[in-house]
Parts: C-alpha cells; structure tokens; sequence
C-alpha cells in the first residue's frame, strides 16, 4: 500500500459540513486548519472525526479580518437550498442563494490563496456564467472567476458509488482532474450493499476493514408497506413529468443523487431488493455512497438528521482527487484513494443511537393524493389524475400542454354532453357500449370515507384500488374506440381541447393531443362520468 506524503499546504474550509472537503484533502496529505459551518450537529460530527479547528457560526456574518493567516488554498460549498429545483420546483431565491457565493468569493478576494474551489448544484454553473459577465452580480469578481474555470462533473466518472453531478468552479487545473478519471474505478450500487454482508467488511472507498460487529449506523428500516412500495413505484416509473427512474434501484451501476432529504414515500428515495422484501438504505449505506469511511462516526440527534447531514455533504472521494489537481499529481504518479494506507483514525466514541423510520399509520387529515391513471398517463404532464384536492371530494382532472405550460380541463356536466354527442354523431350503440363498461359503479363511492382511509383513520378498500378500477375501465373504453379510425378523434380534440398561444398563435401541445386522441377521448368520457357520479352524493 502506498503511504500518504505530507504537503505543506495550508487549507481553510467553508460551509464545511460533515467534513467531505476536509477529508478529501487530508487524505491526499494537505493540512486543514480551520472549518466552518452554523450547524452544530453537522459542526460536531466534523470535528469528532477530524480534530480541527471547527467555528460554528453564520458565514454571511463572519469578519473576514479574523480569518487565518498564511492561507494555500480555500474550499467550500454554499447552500444549495436556493438554487437546486427540488426547491419549489426550482423557483428558490436566486438573489438570496448569491449571497453565500458572494461571501465565499469575498473571502477568497481578500486571502488570495494559491487555489480555491467551490462546490454547488449543476445550475449554478450556468448561474455563475451569466452573472461574472458585465452588468451582472458577480461582476466585480471578474478577476477571480471566469467561464473557463466552471465546471459540471459527475462524481461517479471518479470512483464514487453515485451519479452525483456538481458544479465546481475554482483555479485549480481542470483538465488535470479530468484525466484522473481513465485510472478511477466504475463502483456501482451494488458494489457497497454486498459489502455489508460479510463478516469482515471492507470499504470499497478506503484501505479500511472492520468487523460487522463493529459496524455502526446500519440497522435496516422495515420493509415498504404496499401503499409505500406503490407509491414509490409510481412516482418513478409513472411520473407525469419527470424521467422514470429505474424500481427497484439497480445494483449494476452508480446510483442516482443521494438526497439530503425524503420519506419513506417519496421519489427521492433509493429503494432496494433485499431478501424478497424492498425497503430504503440505512444510514450506513448512504453514507459509503457519500464516500464516507465505513468507520465514521455521525452525531446526528435523529435519523433525519443524519440524512440530511449525510446528502448535503460533498463526497470526500471526489475532494481527494480535486486535490490532487491542487498540488499538481500527474495521471501516472495518482493513487487511488482505496489504496492509500494512513495512520489517522476517527472519532473513538460511537455515534448517536438513532431509531430509523417506521412505516406511517396515519397521516394528516388533509393528506394530498394525486396519482395518474393506468392507461392514461402520457408523459410531459399530459395525463389525467385522480386527486383529492378538496378533501371531501374526489376527482379526475385532465392535465395537457408542453414543459412551460401545463394546462387543466373541466370534466363537468358540460364537457360530457360535448364528448358524448361527438361519439353519438358516429353511432348511437357506442353510447349504450359506453354504460355496459363504465354502469354505475362510482356512483356509491363515499369520498369522505375515502380521504379517511388514506388517512389511515378507517379501514376500507384503499384508493389504489379506485385508482386500478378507474385504469382498467379506461383501457375497455380504449379498446372499444380502437373500432373507430383515429380521425375521428382527432377532429374532437381539435374541436375541444385546442389553446392557442398568444405569442407564437400556434397551439399549445397539439402534436401530443393529436397523437393520443383516442386513449383522451376515453379519458375524457371515464373523468366526466366519475366525476358526475361523486357530485351527486
């Protein structure tokens, strides 16, 4: 094994977290002196681990005139919070989230340290890009930062377990990190679950082997419930937006962005095969995929808490080889950092104890359900959906349009008449087809019973059974449509559906309309009738 040279190097870390940035560059030999970072639980676990100098504090209140003398290099990483589009649908304060970078770009201004290198979420790179130019906010730092020192890297082209993609910008040689990544070993999901398995287990990230016994932070959440395990299934495999995402998650590659948080019901959640049963990763496991040593310790005073600690830290596997790049490793003289033998241990003391999450048996009263229809679910946010909107009232709504513009039809007593007497205009018998598939079965549904249930405040046929009902007569009247040729149908969402944009007065999300006018038609016929029916009660 190959031991680790010390550098002289002198480095300061902001927004330091659990320690990804410190650990990654004292691994490679440089001396971290200082950290800093407001949360405390966060605060604690680096300094357990690490034994430097850690400042909990607000950074955007910090004198930069306190700040260590003699600084080589800076490193940090600004909340992302305001930038990354899980954050109400990426509309976060943009102007707020600058003021974190400003103050990291401040402080660099004023140390000038031989490098530096900040880390955020992928669209801050173009946010950085259009900001540096004249008249933008980051304008005055022109002198420090410029496009050719922006980048987006995916972590897992590094050796770590994860599709984790980051912007870094910063001075250091880019393109000689680049070429790290022909000497990085691919490692995927899979690689770190079966590691957990042996009686000795070995760290796929580090030269480190411990005892399961000894093993801290991975006791195994109960299994998915069948309501969880439909509802994750569904919000990957069937979003209305959003890419489907593999279910369960693949053992055969790096997995997708460990978050900093999610349920046990949400599409966030990496959800694996274990034993015939699926459930969620332990504490443990996320943090290898992290690129945390399997012996460090977290001081978290809860489960969440370690969770987010865990997602919103940067993964010391890639800050070990961006390193690198600092203090000039040519490819051929890089060691990888699993076979780097070092002297330094972690916390001696066991993290806290914490309970993981159990499956829920009651939600809040007004618990939100919105799920597409099988059969009518058509990508890009064109579907129609069951939701409980208003909580004593079950419907099915129509959702069309393209990526900027979703838009929503009525399914009422008018729009009824309209689709009804387009398909009587073909032939009267399709009306009594019709009734034969759809009769009056929704017509008992007591949907104040039904928001009960999803609530777990009653027991009853759960509203995933609606839900299959409601996909299944779909796909009858499909087929009962498929005896007409699709002009027909064609005709009636042009007739009907069609919304012109005021600017381009071309209309909006036609092609798609058009391509799926019979399977709507029939959408539009079941969401009318149930809609109707439950309105009567």
């Amino acid at each position: 094994m190959v031991k680790i040279v010390p550098r002289n190097y002198k480095a300061i870390d902001f927004y330091s977290g659990i320690g990804g940035w410190t650990l990654g560059l004292k691994f490679t030999g440089i001396n971290v002196t200082d950290s800093y970072e407001w949360w405390d639980q966060a605060n604690n676990t680096h300094h357990a681990n690490l034994k430097n100098n850690t400042h909990q504090l607000d950074i955007r209140e910090l004198s930069i005139s306190n700040l260590p003398n003699n600084v080589d290099i800076v490193v940090g990483s600004p909340p992302c919070t305001q930038f990354s589009y899980s954050n109400r649908g990426g509309s976060g304060d943009i102007e707020d989230g600058l003021k974190d970078i400003k103050k990291f770009l401040d402080i660099v201004k004023k140390i000038k340290p031989k490098f530096w290198a900040m880390e955020n979420v992928p669209r801050v790179a173009k946010v950085l890009q259009k900001e540096i130019l004249p008249n933008g906010k980051l304008y005055k730092y022109r002198n420090i930062i410029n496009a050719s020192m922006i980048e987006v890297y995916d972590f897992s082209e590094f050796g770590l377990p994860q599709k984790r993609k980051r912007c870094i910008a910063g001075n250091f040689d880019h393109e000689l990190l680049k070429s790290y990544k022909e000497k990085c070993k691919l490692k995927n999901l899979g690689t770190v679950i079966n590691s957990f398995d042996k009686k000795t287990v070995k760290d796929c990230n580090f030269n480190i082997a411990i005892s399961s016994n000894a093993l801290t932070d991975n006791e195994k959440e109960e299994k998915l419930s069948k309501e969880e395990l439909r509802f994750n299934k569904s919000s990957k495999t069937h979003h209305a937006v959003y890419n489907d995402m593999s279910f369960p998650d693949s053992f055969d590659k790096p997995v997708r962005t460990v978050t900093a948080t999610c349920t046990r019901v949400s599409r966030e959640s990496v959800i694996i095969k274990d034993e015939k049963k699926y459930r969620r990763l332990t504490v443990r496991e996320r943090s290898s995929l992290q690129g945390f040593p399997i012996s460090y310790q977290f001081f978290g005073k809860s489960y969440s808490a370690k969770l987010k600690m865990i997602g919103n830290a940067i993964p010391p596997v890639f800050t070990y080889y961006l390193a690198n790049s600092m203090i000039g490793t040519q490819p051929e003289n890089l060691v990888l950092l699993e076979n780097i033998k070092h002297s330094f241990s972690f916390s001696k003391e066991n993290g806290n104890i914490t309970t993981p999450e159990t499956v829920g048996k009651s939600y809040p009263e007004n618990r939100s359900f919105r799920f597409a229809i099988p059969n009518l679910r058509f990508k890009s946010g064109t579907r129609f959906e069951l939701n409980n909107k208003n909580k004593t009232k079950w419907t099915v709504d129509f959702y069309f349009g393209d990526s900027k513009r979703i838009l929503k039809l009525d399914l009422n007593l008018e729009m009824q008449k309209k689709v009804l007497n387009f398909l009587k205009s073909r032939d009267k018998n399709y009306l009594k087809q019709v009734k034969k598939i759809v009769s009056n079965k929704y017509s008992s549904i007591d949907c104040i019973n039904l928001q009960k249930i999803w609530t777990g405040r009653e027991k009853g046929e759960h509203p995933f059974a609606l839900l299959d009902c409601l996909g299944k007569d779909a796909l009858s009247l499909i087929k009962l449509l498929e005896k007409i040729e699709k002009d027909f149908f064609e005709k009636f969402v042009r007739n009907n559906l069609t919304r012109i944009d005021k600017n381009t007065k071309k209309p909006i999300g036609i092609t798609k309309l058009e391509k799926y006018s019979r399977e709507i038609t029939a959408g539009i016929i079941l969401g009318c009738i149930f809609n109707l029916s439950t309105e009567k009660l």
